[in-house]
């Protein structure tokens, strides 16, 4: 193995621990990963729902809150439409649970057995024959072309929410809520399904209590400059901002009507944080006789935000964090803007225990759909972990109970190796429906847990017995695709696991893979890359270039999902041998590369490197979550004391190494065979390694675990 450091510049993290307030080591770590402007910075410090991101900038979230309103007031029967994984069942339990707490006359349903994915023919027509009037799908719809023109010739509406690539042309929904949508100005394009869904949550809780929901207003400040005064305006809707308009006037020289003014603040509220003031500068600028109505909130946000009272935007300027992680001007009237939101968020408990609650789901969506661990998705499963720890909604509780996590700590490692796929095992095995009912209370909770455990131990078992069936059938395919693709198809295969035996087959053979299920004359198929070996391969140009093939399809850059006829299987697959693998890159196999986050001198290997761990929680695995646990590097530690260890011949390797003040233990995996050959008792080593948490009868202690080793004075 090779051992990469990258090199960063001192001044770097110099800035950094001074502008961001943070300590040297996680300075560096950030400098090292790139993390180097404000924006992504931010969701790395900060773990306040306060910096998620509007909803309302999500494309056509007013139209769907609107309609959602007007279902309720007229008492219609509304269908939530989900998928049958992860992200999928926390979807449609979390949209369910808020529609049906606002007495919406609301059922539910997703893909059981050998249905298809997504929105289907009989589900609509089904829906319309019981009077049904609005569909609202949930991580899917976003390829229902044909179903929700359906919908519309039935008279039912159906709003999409989705988080899918779109195809260059929609469906013709009421209205669809997809951050990916080309038109989109949402911040952020990597939200979960569940992320989607919560969104929507958000948006309409702010629609049914607040005051300002659809009203625009506007927020002015006047500042002098010079001989001449600056005239700043943003407009906000639903706290988000739609315009906004900066004008420099000489005082004297114009007339109020010979500025864009009285057109942008036309029917507008006018809000001002110090009216005298502001009044006294118009006077100045336009003369006397000039009147605008405007309301002073200073006072009332010092209310609720007492660290204001008495200060001018220019020193609140000074004192904000969001000026602090700006990467642009941030000026007086930003410094509005933000003290405005955060006013009228709490004022009107914009966040309750409801959102913690829902956040447990869309933490659970995001982490089981690899979601990259960026920008808000952070808040999103750093708040929902705690909450689900401190916490948990009801039926998630039982399952954490069933597989022995309650009352534990919990980290998004916990999830991705066993809460979801405990879920996930229900729809793999056919009965997706057990997982939202048990989420939802509609049956014995621990009961259906029970149940999902048992599940998830056969979908193991078949997992296992199809994988050793598959894996020399795949390795045979590898010549037909030039050794760029692996593909594996027959009757043989249970659809429930073709999923798991693609990444399975991506992971093992370092190439794009394919498996897919036979059955009554449908191929059900799952595609997966992986951004590690092939970072630069994603599945969108099979999904395009062999459209007219398919059933449905759908999916992300690096896992994607189809169904066809069986007759278009040959054709498929000489199309796929043709055009999609010729533009396959051939990644030249190198010495695996460690790259370190850090290198740690000995003596910092002590309790409070826990602080750096967690800050930088949560982690996820390799295949897009773009935030991988930690990497160390420590110099010259001594070996103190060796011991085997594993269940079927000891593997393993326990080690207690000396740092000088403090004694590590260290789990090196595998690495039983390197024992007096690279290493002994005493030896003085170099060790590349991660940091965990072990915990053992109540006890949680760090540990290390070594990636790789070398004696001191032995390079490589």
């Amino acid at each position: 193995m090779k051992w990469e450091k990258k090199d960063i510049p001192q001044e770097l993290v110099r800035e950094i621990v001074a502008k961001y307030k943070c300590d040297q080591i996680s300075a560096s770590i950030l400098a090292r990963k790139g993390i180097i402007n404000g924006e992504e910075i931010k969701y790395f410090l900060e773990d306040a729902l306060r910096f998620l991101h509007n909803p309302f900038d999500i494309p056509n979230m007013e139209d769907a809150v609107e309609r959602i309103i007007a279902a309720r007031d007229e008492g219609e029967k509304v269908l939530v439409f989900g998928d049958r994984d992860v992200d999928g069942m926390t979807s449609t339990a979390l949209l369910t649970n808020c529609l049906r707490q606002l007495k919406i006359d609301t059922q539910w349903r997703i893909p059981v057995g050998d249905e298809p994915y997504g929105l289907s023919i009989a589900a609509v027509e089904e829906f319309a024959a019981e009077g049904g009037t609005l569909i609202i799908t949930v991580d899917c719809g976003i390829s229902n072309f044909g179903e929700i023109k359906r919908a519309a010739e039935l008279n039912i509406d159906v709003i999409i929410t989705d988080h899918h690539n779109p195809q260059d042309e929609t469906p013709d929904a009421l209205a669809i809520v997809n951050p990916k949508l080309a038109e989109s100005r949402y911040p952020f394009r990597n939200l979960a399904g569940c992320g989607v869904a919560y969104k929507l949550v958000s948006a309409l809780r702010f629609a049914l209590k607040s005051s300002l929901f659809n009203q625009p207003i506007c927020l002015l400040n006047i500042r002098p400059a010079n001989d001449a005064y600056i005239i700043e305006i943003v407009k906000l809707r639903n706290l988000s901002i739609i315009d906004r308009l900066t004008e420099t006037i000489v005082p004297g020289v114009v007339g109020i009507t010979q500025t864009r003014l009285p057109t942008f603040l036309a029917a507008q509220q006018i809000f001002v944080w110090d009216a005298r003031m502001q009044k006294t500068a118009i006077t100045k600028i336009f003369g006397k006789g000039i009147e605008v109505q405007m309301w002073d909130v200073a006072s009332e946000i010092a209310k609720e935000l007492p660290s204001t009272d008495g200060k001018s935007l220019l020193r609140l300027r000074e004192e904000s964090s969001l000026a602090r992680y700006s990467d642009t001007e941030f000026g007086e009237i930003d410094v509005f803007v933000n003290l405005f939101i955060s006013f009228i968020q709490k004022k009107e408990m914009y966040f309750t225990e409801d959102d913690r609650q829902d956040l447990q789901l869309a933490c659970l969506g995001t982490i089981a759909d690899i979601m990259p661990l960026r920008d808000e998705n952070r808040i999103i499963v750093k708040v929902g972990l705690d909450s689900m720890q401190k916490n948990p909604r009801p039926g998630l509780d039982a399952l954490l109970f069933k597989i022995d996590f309650a009352g534990k700590r919990i980290i998004a490692n916990d999830l991705g190796w066993t809460l979801c796929p405990t879920i996930n095992a229900a729809g793999r095995m056919g009965s997706p429906e057990k997982a939202v009912r048990m989420l939802l209370l509609e049956d014995d909770k621990y009961k259906l847990a029970a149940e999902l455990v048992d599940m998830n131990k056969k979908r193991k078992e078949k997992g296992e017995e199809t994988w050793t069936r598959i894996k020399p059938i795949a390795e045979k395919s590898l010549p037909n695709f030039d050794y760029k693709f692996a593909v594996v198809g027959d009757e043989n295969i249970f659809r429930g696991v073709t999923g798991i035996m693609a990444n399975r087959m991506a992971d093992y053979f370092k190439t794009p893979a394919l498996a897919a299920s036979f059955g009554d004359g449908i191929v059900t198929g799952s595609l997966r890359s992986n951004i590690r070996d092939n970072p630069d391969f994603t599945l969108t140009p099979i999904l395009e270039e062999c459209a007219e093939l398919f059933i449905d399809k759908g999916g992300h850059d690096y896992a994607a999902g189809f169904s066809m006829r069986v007759e278009n299987w040959e054709i498929f697959l000489e199309r796929l041998k043709q055009k999609i693998v010729p533009s396959i890159e051939t990644v030249e196999k190198m010495e695996e590369i460690i790259s370190i986050d850090a290198e740690l001198p000995p003596s910092y290997l002590n309790p409070d490197i826990m602080k750096v761990i967690d800050l930088f929680e949560p982690y996820g695995g390799p295949y897009g979550s773009q935030n991988d646990q930690l990497t160390f590097l420590t110099r010259g530690v001594v070996i103190r004391d060796i011991a085997f260890m594993g269940k079927n011949g000891a593997n393993h390797v326990k080690l207690t190494v000396d740092t000088g003040k403090n004694k590590w233990t260290a789990l090196y995996w595998n690495a039983a065979d390197r024992v007096q050959k690279d290493f002994n008792l005493n030896d003085r080593i170099d060790i590349v390694f991660k940091i965990t948490r072990n915990l053992y009868k109540g006890m949680e202690t760090p540990q290390i675990e070594i990636r790789d080793l070398r004696k001191v004075g032995v390079e490589k």
